[in-house]
C-alpha cells in the first residue's frame, strides 16, 4: 500500500475547446475523464467533425498545477504501431517481404531465426522471450540505478534469446513480446542504412506534422508541457519523468500528444499511410480469433462497435488510443498511474462513453 501522504492529490479539471471546432457534451466527457484512475489524465476525444480535449488531476505531486491538455507523455507500446507501418510501407517499396526470415536479414542473431519471419516479429508469434522479463524492475535497486543508461537492442535480444523460446514453432501462438520489435528495428536498419528512429521521424511524423511527437532516442528529457510521472519505491513514489528510452527501443520510445496520435490514427486507418491490401493484413490476427495484427490491437465496445488502435505502458506513463475503423470517432488518453489501481477499466469505460455514446 502507497503512503498516504505522496498518493492524496488534489483533483483538478480543465476542459479545453479547440478553437473554431465545435463541442458536444462536454460536461459527460469531462465526467467521465475525472473517473480515470491516476496522479492525472488528459484526453482528446473526436467525433465527426467535434474536437474535445481535457485533462484531470496535477501535473506533479505536491502542487495544484493543472495536467497540460496540449501535454506530452511517453506512448509505450504504441510505438510498435509506427514501426510496423514503417516496416509495411518498406514491403510496399519492394525492400523487404512479410515473409522474410529473420537469418536472411540478421544472420545468427536469433536462434531459429530460419524460420522466423518478419510477420510474426509484427504480431507476436514469433516465440520469442521479451527481454523486459530479464531486466531489473522495481523496487529493484539496480532497477533505478540503470535510469540513465544507454541500452543497445543488441544486447537487449542477446539477453532475450538467452533464454529459451516460449513456443518452439513459430506461426502457431500468440505471445506479447518487445523483443520482436527490436528485431524489427534492427532489420529497418539492415534494409535501409537509416534507424528506425529515422524512418519513422521521415516517414510519419514529418509527412503527418506531428509537432508534439518524437524518436527520443537516448535523450532523457521530456520537451515542453509535460505531467510528471512516478514509480513506486520505498513504499511511496519517486518522479521518474527523465530516463533514458533506449530502455524501450523500438518497442515503446515515442513520446507523442492526444493530437498526434488521433491523427496519426486517423491517417493510417484511413488509408493515407499504406495501400489497402497491407493496411487489410495489419488488421489480421495472427491466430485465429486473436485482436492483434501487424502491430495494430483491437476489441469491441460495449456497444459491440469494434474499435482500433495500441495501447502503451511506459513505467511512469499509459497511454491509449483507438478509433473506430471509418475514423468518424477517436479517443486517445494518457495517464500517470498511481500504483494503487490500474487505469485500465476507467480508460475502457470513457472509450465505451465516446465510441457508444
Amino acid at each position: 500500500m502507497l503512503g498516504r501522504s505522496l498518493v492524496a492529490l488534489v483533483t483538478v479539471a480543465v476542459a479545453g475547446v479547440v478553437p473554431g471546432v465545435a463541442v458536444a457534451s462536454t460536461g459527460g466527457l469531462q465526467g467521465q475523464l475525472n473517473g480515470v484512475q491516476g496522479i492525472g489524465a488528459l484526453a482528446e476525444v473526436r467525433s465527426g467533425n467535434d474536437v474535445w480535449r481535457g485533462s484531470t488531476g496535477v501535473a506533479e505531486l505536491g502542487s495544484t498545477r493543472k495536467v497540460p491538455v496540449e501535454g506530452r507523455f511517453r506512448a509505450g507500446s504504441i510505438t510498435k504501431t509506427f514501426v510496423a507501418t514503417v516496416v509495411l510501407q518498406l514491403v510496399e517499396e519492394k525492400k523487404l517481404r512479410l515473409d522474410d526470415t529473420v537469418e536472411r536479414w540478421l544472420p545468427g542473431v536469433v536462434p531459429n531465426g530460419q524460420n522466423i519471419t518478419v510477420r510474426e516479429l509484427l504480431n507476436h508469434t514469433s516465440g520469442l522471450y521479451d527481454y523486459k522479463n530479464a531486466l531489473p524492475m522495481p523496487p529493484s535497486e539496480e532497477f533505478y540505478a540503470n535510469r540513465y543508461r544507454t541500452w543497445t537492442a543488441a544486447e537487449q535480444i542477446k539477453r532475450a534469446v538467452a533464454h529459451p523460446p516460449v513456443f518452439e514453432t513459430p506461426g502457431t501462438q500468440y505471445n506479447y513480446s518487445n523483443t520482436n520489435y527490436l528485431v524489427l528495428g534492427e532489420i529497418i536498419y539492415k534494409a535501409t542504412g537509416r534507424t528506425y528512429g529515422d524512418q519513422v521521424e521521415r516517414r510519419l511524423i514529418r509527412r503527418l506534422h506531428l509537432s508534439g511527437t518524437s524518436m527520443p532516442g537516448t535523450s532523457p528529457y521530456l520537451r515542453g508541457p509535460h505531467p510528471h510521472g512516478y514509480v513506486p519505491k520505498d513504499g511511496g513514489l519517486i518522479d521518474f519523468t527523465e530516463l533514458n528510452p533506449s530502455l524501450f527501443g523500438a518497442g515503446g520510445e515515442l513520446i507523442s500528444t492526444t493530437h498526434d496520435l488521433n491523427r496519426f490514427f486517423s491517417a493510417l486507418l484511413g488509408g493515407r499511410l499504406l495501400p489497402a491490401r497491407l493496411l487489410a493484413e495489419m488488421k489480421t490476427p495472427g491466430t485465429k480469433g486473436g485482436s492483434y495484427g501487424l502491430g495494430l490491437s483491437w476489441h469491441d465496445t460495449s456497444c459491440g462497435v469494434r474499435v482500433y488502435g495500441n495501447d502503451g505502458d511506459a513505467l511512469a506513463y499509459q497511454a491509449y488510443s483507438f478509433a473506430t475503423e471509418d475514423t468518424r470517432r477517436q479517443v486517445t488518453v494518457a495517464v500517470t498511474p498511481n500504483f494503487r489501481t490500474s487505469p485500465d477499466a476507467s480508460v475502457d469505460a470513457l472509450v465505451n462513453r465516446v465510441i457508444c455514446g
